[in-house]
């Protein structure tokens, strides 16, 4: 993460960089934190933010990109994710009605957005894209274990919904859902995979994040089939854009993708696929890259 100061820093590519998921940073939430969290300045910045963003041509690019992804998906347009498929009277009923659905959008491991700036660029960016996607504010979902409970305002001032479970990833969709998971832990990418893990419920999805082919490039392979192996699998299954990052803002945007399941492909594959689906255990990952739930709750 860059300096925390209030002057943004042009960011310094270094080795190894957007290698790593986002480092949880529970040590910036001591007792009496929360409470010094200026909401009506840290809104403001958020706004200046979303200004800068919206004028960058990145953001044109980002914009462009993901307007033509929801033309595709578009009923009006063919995007019929039952198109050339089978699935069965429930899953078929559920993929035909998906496409009138109201596009909502999940939002995990954002940071801690009033002291970071990484955090706050990355905020600004959501906010940009639900207003792009004319996704209403309170279908947005937020999560951050970090978040303190002055931020956590903010969110709602914000017109967000403020999640206070650490889902760990592993949430089922049943309609079209953006996940913006900006430089998240591997295991939470993977958790959300196995969660949807079929033929009715990937073509739902639709994440913004650390490109899955990235992640294969810098994994031993045995690694990553052993500890990860739904990303191992879904680097084979889904459609991946890249989005561009200026050199500026490296260390907020860099190794980002769009990344969608097309349904026609996805039924052209054997029943097999979608057999046993065993949740994942990460025995092997000391260093998982998430804060996961605490087992007394």
């Amino acid at each position: 993460m860059p300096n925390s100061g209030e002057e943004w820093q042009v960011a310094r590519r270094r080795k190894g960089a957007g290698r790593r998921g986002k480092i949880p940073h529970t040590a910036r939430h001591e007792p009496g934190h929360a409470d010094a969290v200026d909401t009506d300045r840290t809104k403001q910045r958020i706004t200046e933010t979303m200004a800068e963003l919206r004028c960058a041509d990145f953001w044109l690019e980002w914009r462009d990109r993901l307007t033509a992804e929801a033309k595709a998906d578009s009923p009006e347009v063919g995007g019929n994710p039952a198109a050339g498929c089978d699935p069965g009277p429930e899953g078929g009923d559920r993929a035909r009605e998906a496409p009138s659905s109201p596009l909502e959008c999940v939002c995990y491991g954002l940071g801690s957005f009033s002291s970071c700036v990484t955090a706050r660029y990355q905020l600004a960016m959501l906010l940009l894209i639900l207003e792009l996607l004319q996704i209403p504010m309170e279908r947005c979902s937020v999560y951050d274990p970090v978040f303190s409970s002055g931020e956590m305002e903010v969110l709602r001032q914000l017109g967000l919904t403020v999640l206070t479970e650490n889902e760990e990833g592993k949430r089922a969709v049943s309609r079209p859902t953006l996940f913006y998971l900006m430089h998240c832990g591997k295991a939470l990418y993977n958790n959300l995979l196995w969660k949807n893990w079929s033929r009715d419920a990937l073509p739902l999805l639709t994440i913004i994040g650390n490109s899955f082919a990235g992640i294969q490039d810098r994994m031993i392979q045995r690694e990553l089939q052993r500890d990860y192996s739904y990303i191992a699998h879904a680097v084979c299954l889904c459609e991946e854009w890249p989005l561009p990052c200026p050199s500026q803002l490296l260390d907020v945007f860099n190794d980002t993708a769009l990344i969608t399941f097309n349904p026609s492909s996805l039924c052209k594959l054997p029943q097999s696929t979608w057999g046993e689906a065993p949740e994942p255990q990460y025995q092997h990952c000391p260093d998982l890259e998430i804060i996961q739930r605490d087992p007394q709750r």
